[in-house]
C-alpha cells in the first residue's frame, strides 16, 4: 500500500491530501530516509512524522485490506514508538 494511503487509512492524518501535503514538504520518512507519495509500505516498516519542535515514529504491525478502519482499531495496525 502507498504511504500517503496508508497513513490516511490508519487514521493518522484526517485527509489524505493532509498525508500527500506533509509527504510533499518532506515532513514524512520511511525507515529514516524522505519518503514519496508512492513509496510502498510493508510489515515492519517506521514512519516518522517530522514537526517543527518534535518527531512522531510509528512502526507498521499490519497493513490494512480496506480504504479505512476505525479509530479504535488503529493500534493493531501501528504502534507508537516516541
Amino acid at each position: 500500500m502507498r504511504i500517503d494511503k496508508f497513513i490516511n487509512a490508519v487514521n493518522l492524518t484526517k485527509r489524505r491530501a493532509v498525508a500527500q501535503d506533509m509527504i510533499k514538504h518532506d515532513a514524512v520518512k520511511l525507515n529514516g530516509t524522505v519518503a514519496k507519495a508512492s513509496k510502498q509500505v510493508k510489515i515492519g516498516d517506521v514512519i516518522e512524522f517530522v514537526y517543527l519542535e518534535s518527531t512522531e515514529k510509528y512502526e507498521v504491525l499490519q497493513i490494512p485490506t480496506t480504504k479505512s478502519i476505525p479509530k479504535s482499531k488503529t493500534d493493531e495496525y501501528v504502534k507508537a514508538l516516541s
